[in-house]
């Protein structure tokens, strides 16, 4: 028996068949609620149930706190209705407006970026454009009905390409097709644009852009996005990874910060090699950007990466240097080596 679900304040109603999630529901019937990672760690698609009975499903604990389970809320990537449901969540934005595309791609780059790290360069059918907002993702569809999440990292206005940053995960199925088997000129197809996360630009305030390993290509595409722009919004750019390979395009940020008045770059190596010959800085990436600001009231934080960083990040941000939880905006990256993901 499916239960109906009412949105408030918008009013808008649909269905839930049994075992199936709030989210994904609402996205089969056109209704673009807000998310990110969908599996539970990043915490866009947060949202209270007025009324009924839910079953809120695994989900990190750092994007749940116990205060908000109190007052009704859920991750609706997770939550499955028990009754029919009255929810309240915000809307989704300038995200509604942007449709779903999927499109044939033919693979026109490859570049090896570090040992496990490569660039995909994807270009579109003549006469085909990919609309999407910088930082969004994009589904790459397998030909079994499996899909791989990646997140695009140029600007919207770079789109003669669509580029992908592709870690080898040992023991992921798509990610080992990557390293081991593409070539360029093959044909993959894609679905997309998705996701919550993309930088709003209804605000002035600086920017903390905090990215963890292969979580810096959205954040690319915000910062060039701005470029283009020549918005002189400030922006301080934190790179953590755990050797200097990591850092795969250093020189790119450093010119970032070398161009562009209002820029900061701060590379972050949690376990640098003797050979990588590291001065900088050490640790924990978010750490970094705690020292650096002991009050973040005045800021939006974008973080990406892997959970337990945007778990961190977001307690101890908005938990000890007063970041509002309402401006700190996440996505999540998730991994197995199943044959079920990347």
């Amino acid at each position: 028996m499916s239960h109906r679900i009412t949105i408030e304040p918008s009013g808008h109603q649909f269905d839930v068949e049994p075992g199936n999630t709030i989210l994904r529901a609402a996205l089969a019937a056109g209704i673009a609620l807000p998310y990110g990672c969908r599996n539970g760690a990043c915490g866009a698609c947060k949202g209270r149930v007025a009324s009924g009975q839910v079953d809120r499903g695994p989900y990190s604990d750092g994007a749940l706190s116990e205060a908000e389970l109190d007052k009704g809320y859920a991750l609706f990537c997770c939550a499955r209705p028990l009754s029919d449901l009255v929810i309240e969540t915000r809307g989704p934005g300038e995200v509604r407006d942007i449709p779903v595309k999927t499109l044939p791609a033919r693979v026109q780059k490859m570049t090896r970026l570090a040992p496990d790290v490569i660039r995909l360069q994807l270009r579109l059918p003549a006469g085909e454009r990919l609309q999407f907002l910088a930082g969004q993702y994009m589904d790459i569809l397998l030909r079994d009905g499996r899909r791989r999440s990646f997140s695009i990292a140029n600007a919207p206005e770079a789109d003669e390409y669509l580029e992908l940053h592709v870690r080898h995960v040992p023991g992921g199925y798509f990610t080992t097709y990557v390293f081991e088997t593409m070539k360029e000129r093959d044909l993959l197809r894609l679905e997309g644009p998705h996701g919550d996360f993309h930088l709003r630009e209804d605000s002035a305030e600086p920017l903390i852009l905090l990215a963890g390993g292969t979580g810096f290509a959205p954040v690319k595409a915000m910062v060039e996005h701005v470029i283009h722009r020549q918005s002189p919004r400030p922006m301080t750019l934190y790179w953590g990874a755990r050797d200097r390979a990591g850092l795969y395009l250093n020189s790119l940020a450093e010119s970032w910060a070398a161009s562009r008045a209002g820029f900061g770059y701060v590379p972050v190596l949690s376990g640098p090699a003797m050979t990588d010959g590291w001065a900088g800085r050490t640790g924990l990436v978010h750490r970094a950007v705690m020292a650096d600001f002991p009050d973040l009231s005045g800021h939006r934080v974008y973080a990406c990466g892997a959970p337990a960083m945007i778990e961190a990040a977001r307690r101890d941000l908005v938990g000890g240097r007063g970041l509002k939880e309402e401006n700190f905006f996440a996505d999540s990256f998730t991994f197995a080596t199943d044959g079920a993901s990347p």
